[in-house]
């Protein structure tokens, strides 16, 4: 499946669809001329379609920046939305938009000016000429299937070729783009694995003990490095002459952490010697304190870079390091290997805990008055019961995940097969994103009006049906479908969802089809992992009982982040902040899946204080996607700043007067976090943070 282009429905210009991640992107023109298609192969960079029309105006209805770099590759100027305009003369130029949800390059031959109009860019060129638009998809498939047994040297000697997958040793490998998906793991009787999967000539060896965990945790580090992983006593990294241990007084897991994210932070400052010198925040921070020379080590091989980085003191970096995306808990047993490929695609930290404990959940003391989604009493007292319940340790990383039996607290569960689902999606039937909304409990309607939060999206069409009282066979009917997803509001027990006629037990079905889900009722987790075992990529459940009031909060909360692109777990980690018991609802499958691409590429969410005055300290935090992983640059456009950032975490703190504030909020709709309270960038303005 390639990107497929058509004029826009309203304007004249060019639509962009990316059919395997369901996005779009338009470029519009004062008129609509004829498009047709060219040859992808005349692009420097590579791109997977291209087309051809003619115009003297592109508009793009995008706040963005654009590379203009010749026809070989080699940057000649830049434009950030801070610049009143930026201006070239005539030549052959390709221009590349920052934040566009896939890969977007424009052929044109002429001079150009690129100047910003209210909350879009305008490209300007001397006559009206032929534009070619190529554009490459975010998303990547695995070049084929490794076999181990269940003799850990096999998972060793798979581990050591997830280093084909890279696109380049350089330091931009640590861009997302330039990382693909490294080939999956089955287990069968024997070793092998497919022609063509070669590790790249990096000469890095990484020694790990003969031991499961040691090898799990080493995963993404060997990723990263293109090492042949090897077994020995003593840990340690060893490149060409070049040595460093990996046992400290600290543990393994943390060592490797430490070590991967060292070296990717660095690639990162590096490579802007390299094809996109941008004012990088991070290293503005960094250089001061290190004794390196960048412009020498981007020419470098990779062991002289690795000796270099290494050199560093992990305490001189770790302060301006971005805040780690994910951590994943792998149990390390011989089926859990089959994860491996999706957690380094991810560039998660590893850790491997022992066999998980159960806990109990403690239900919150019942008022009279209150309502909760579960139509019976449990048990005596105000404890519940959970035997597969687990208590994963703290990370310090923004999200987590669980792979292992067990549900855990506060995190996600995931499965390998709700993690293949994420690489066999397929095109869907038309472009529309379809959403159901079920309400089964008259006393829940308040919630129902969360259909009126999905749908409110430029470029993209939302087809949203809300139903009430559906009976057992109308509700599996609708799992049957191919929708994107489903927002139930009811019951859930032992039986099952209710229903107007009984409950529907998920485990009896024969296939789910529907691509995600929430079930807001209480301890809903049994259901939804159901869903997820049955064809779900992933949903959101809760492990306890939830009062009606808090289930209301933490589903309109929901529905809004995801209409605007975040993810379930990163929209449930915000949502599930609106209520104190928020750490009953988890993610079970694939977390990281996203309904709809968020505008500005990754989501936001503002942190705002009160200053003296009329100032307010505001800190923007980013949260990386499946189409702009870690690595990815970010411009926050705050204070008329061209400086970039890291796009993981809370980037920074500014501080801003009342009208700055208000520009920012009118930016588009983020969510808010104002005193410990949630808000809507359009529902708010500054005054009312007073």
């Amino acid at each position: 499946m390639q990107p497929a282009f058509e004029p826009p429905p309203t304007r004249p210009g060019l639509l962009i669809n990316d059919p395997i991640e369901s996005v779009r992107f338009a470029l519009y023109t004062p008129d609509q001329s004829p498009i047709c298609p060219t040859n992808p192969e005349e692009f420097h960079f590579p791109v997977d379609a291209a087309v051809e029309f003619e115009t003297k105006k592109i508009e793009i209805p995008r706040l963005t920046g654009v590379y203009v770099r010749t026809q070989d590759g080699d940057l000649t100027a830049s434009y950030s939305v801070t610049d009143d305009e930026t201006t070239v003369s005539a030549g052959a130029y390709n221009l590349e938009l920052n934040t566009a949800p896939m890969k977007l390059y424009l052929a044109v031959e002429s001079g150009v000016c690129i100047e910003k109009r209210d909350q879009s860019v305008v490209l300007d060129f001397d006559e009206r000429i032929p534009v070619r638009v190529g554009a490459r998809s975010f998303h990547e498939q695995p070049a084929g299937t490794i076999t181990v047994t269940d003799d850990i040297e096999d998972s060793m000697r798979a581990i050591s070729l997830f280093g084909s997958a890279l696109k380049t040793t350089s330091p931009e490998r640590s861009f997302p783009t330039l990382r693909g998906h490294p080939p999956l793991i089955e287990r069968g009787d024997e070793f092998s694995a497919p022609d063509g999967i070669e590790r790249p000539e990096t000469g890095v060896e990484l020694v790990v003990p003969r031991e499961r965990a040691a090898v799990y945790t080493a995963t993404p580090l060997a990723y990263y490095l293109g090492a042949e992983v090897v077994p020995g006593e003593s840990p340690h990294l060893a490149a060409s002459g070049f040595e460093q241990s990996l046992a400290s007084s600290d543990s393994f897991g943390n060592t490797v952490a430490n070590t991967l994210q060292q070296v990717f932070f660095l690639d990162c400052l590096v490579r802007t010697e390299g094809y996109y010198r941008v004012d990088l925040h991070e290293r503005q921070q960094v250089e001061p304190l290190v004794d390196l020379d960048f412009a020498a080590l981007y020419d470098a091989s990779l062991a002289e870079r690795l000796a270099a980085y290494l050199s560093v003191p992990f305490e001189t970096l770790e302060p301006h390091l971005p805040d780690w995306h994910l951590t994943t808990d792998v149990v390390p047993t011989a089926d859990n290997a089959e994860s491996l490929p999706f957690v380094a695609n991810d560039l998660s930290l590893v850790r491997c805990p022992p066999n998980p404990t159960t806990r109990t959940v403690r239900s919150q003391p019942k008022p009279l008055t209150e309502f909760y989604r579960a139509d019976f009493v449990r048990s005596t007292g105000d404890t519940a019961s959970v035997n597969d319940i687990v208590q994963p340790d703290p990370s310090n990383s923004v999200e987590h995940a669980w792979i292992g039996d067990g549900y855990p607290l506060g995190s996600n569960k995931t499965t390998v097969k709700s993690c293949r689902r994420r690489i066999e999606g397929t095109a869907p039937d038309d472009s529309n994103i379809e959403i159901h909304v079920v309400c089964n409990d008259e006393r829940m309607k308040e919630e129902g009006v969360v259909n009126e939060f999905y749908g409110f999206r430029d470029l993209l069409e939302f087809d949203v049906d809300i139903s009430y009282d559906l009976t057992t066979d109308e509700l599996a009917e609708l799992f049957a479908r191919p929708l994107d997803f489903v927002h139930y509001i009811g019951h859930v027990d032992d039986q099952g969802m209710q229903c107007s006629d009984g409950y529907l037990d998920v485990r009896t079905l024969d296939v789910v089809r529907t691509k995600a889900f929430l079930l807001n009722a209480c301890r809903s987790y049994e259901q939804g992992m159901a869903l997820v075992e049955k064809g779900s990529r992933g949903g959101v459940v809760t492990l306890s009982e939830i009062a009606n009031v808090s289930a209301t909060k933490v589903g309109r909360a929901l529905a809004r982040l995801l209409n605007i692109g975040f993810s379930l777990r990163t929209g449930l980690e915000i949502a599930k902040n609106e209520i104190l018991t928020g750490y009953r609802y988890i993610t079970v499958g694939d977390g990281g899946l996203a309904l709809v691409q968020c505008e500005s590429g990754c989501p936001m969410h503002l942190r705002v204080k009160r200053e003296s005055g009329d100032s307010f300290e505001v800190d923007i935090m980013v949260y990386p996607s499946q189409t702009r992983r870690i690595g990815a640059l970010f411009r926050p456009h705050l204070n008329d700043e061209d400086t970039q950032y890291l796009n993981s975490g809370v980037l920074d703190s500014w501080v801003v007067s009342e009208a700055e504030l208000d520009e920012y909020l009118n930016c588009g709709v983020l969510p808010v976090t104002f005193e410990n309270e949630l808000y809507w960038s359009d529902e708010i303005t500054a005054a009312d943070l007073r």
